[in-house]
């Protein structure tokens, strides 16, 4: 089964590395390393090429107006989508959408054809179905990129691979839709775009004072008990909404997007709210609350629990945490943390709708 949250992540990381691609094409290599000195970079006015993008290995320029996108990114094409271009690649991540594209996004292809679906199998883009589209430009922001798959891909086309300030996968939403308005030459709807999600959490702050300060995990049940870092867009969804992560989270999980806790550290799940992305809300619940490690503690007694079922469309849009998802998830999410932290145990959290 394709869980949402993609623990499979930490796996591909390690096989990646095992990996060195034999084939060989003829195209722009990686370029050097930014001279932050020089003038240009991560600078140019909107619509103006060349460009220059700084990331992990390096730089990548672009020299004009690309119009046959590869997203290589599990969650890059929804900003290109966002920004009027559709991709003529994008990679398989949650398993559920043709093309990758989620409810929240098909209407932006606009008639437009659906784009070829790769796949990372845990060794790696698929470097020759990604030549054979001819790509002009190969976006991997929200991505584990090796050095090796960087090098073989800008052999193909200028590859943006991930900021190199992040862990991998951890690109924050904002940083990537701008990133990515910049290399279609589109730096000012990019902002708009970001200004207006960012609209939309200020005003939940303001209907739900009580959001700000109070503290929030976003967990599953995946072999035991696995919580989500700083750096994982579903933390920061819960952050945007003014809510604070636990202390000590990130050193308990390492440089990683998550990681599974022991027994001793359950503490970090008795929060004001914990979301639980699950395979089966009422089956999950009962199991984790007949685990005495977990289920005596006040945000269970208390009432203070979400459950998200992992594989729904809700589900989806949380984990992926994009310019066109937030909103979709927001509207579902929003009224289900109101519940859980009103005070009042008693108050029943319904799943949504739809």
């Amino acid at each position: 089964m394709a869980r949402t949250f993609r623990a499979d992540r930490l796996a591909a990381a390690s096989a990646s590395a095992l990996l060195l691609f034999a084939v060989t094409a003829c195209g722009s290599g990686p370029d050097p390393e930014p001279d932050p000195a020089a003038p240009g970079k991560d600078s140019a006015a909107a619509g103006s090429y060349p460009v220059t993008i700084a990331h992990k290995f390096g730089s990548t320029t672009v020299g004009s107006e690309p119009e046959r996108i590869v997203t290589v990114g599990l969650t890059d094409q929804d900003a290109v989508l966002a920004l009027g271009k559709v991709p003529v690649g994008t990679t398989e991540w949650l398993g559920a959408y043709k093309g990758a594209l989620g409810p929240w996004a098909t209407a932006e292809l606009d008639g437009g054809a659906t784009p070829t679906l790769l796949k990372d199998t845990g060794t790696g883009p698929q470097a020759e179905r990604i030549a054979a589209l001819k790509p002009d430009l190969i976006i991997a922001l929200y991505s584990g990129l090796t050095k090796e798959q960087y090098t073989t891909l800008s052999k193909f086309a200028p590859v943006i691979a991930q900021p190199k300030q992040y862990n991998d996968y951890g690109i924050p939403w904002e940083l990537q839709t701008e990133t990515i308005g910049k290399a279609l030459g589109k730096e000012a709807e990019a902002k708009k775009l970001v200004d207006g999600v960012e609209a939309k959490f200020a005003a939940a702050r303001e209907k739900h004072p009580d959001f700000g300060g109070a503290t929030g995990v976003m967990a599953t049940p995946y072999e035991g008990k696995f919580v989500f870092g700083s750096q994982d867009p579903r933390s920061r969804l819960l952050t945007s909404y003014g809510f604070s992560l636990p202390a000590g989270l990130d050193k308990a999980i390492g440089d990683k997007f998550g990681a599974n806790i022991s027994e001793e550290r359950t503490d970090l799940l008795n929060q004001k709210v914990a979301v639980w992305f699950v395979e089966d809300v009422e089956k999950n619940a009962e199991k984790l609350h007949k685990d005495p490690t977990y289920g005596d503690l006040d945000v269970v007694k208390q009432g203070r629990e979400v459950f998200v079922p992992e594989t729904s469309d809700f589900g989806n849009a949380l984990s992926m945490g994009t310019v066109l998802s937030l909103p979709y998830a927001m509207e579902r999410l929003e009224p289900m943390l109101a519940a859980a932290v009103d005070g009042d145990p008693a108050t029943k959290v319904e799943q949504p709708r739809s």
